[in-house]
């Protein structure tokens, strides 16, 4: 697979998830969205960002340094 994602723009996806994770605006919010709490739907969707995320990552920013083939011609 040809890996041409700029890896700066996953990067700066990790940061903006990592400036999101803390909800503050949803804290004392007492509404209901499909039966739950806000800040619950909104943590189940940013769990959903953040493992599509860490699949970009592993995917494309992976250090090609750590894949070494064993004498086999198997991937560790």
């Amino acid at each position: 697979m040809k890996k041409t994602f700029p890896r700066w723009t996953l990067y700066a996806a990790l940061f903006v998830l990592y400036v999101l994770h803390n909800d503050l605006w949803f804290w004392n919010d007492g509404r209901l969205v499909l039966g739950l709490p806000v800040g619950l739907m909104y943590h189940f969707g940013f769990s959903i960002v953040t493992a599509f995320v860490m699949y970009l990552l592993v995917t494309y920013a992976w250090p090609e340094h750590l894949e070494v083939e064993d004498e086999g011609g198997q991937q560790s």
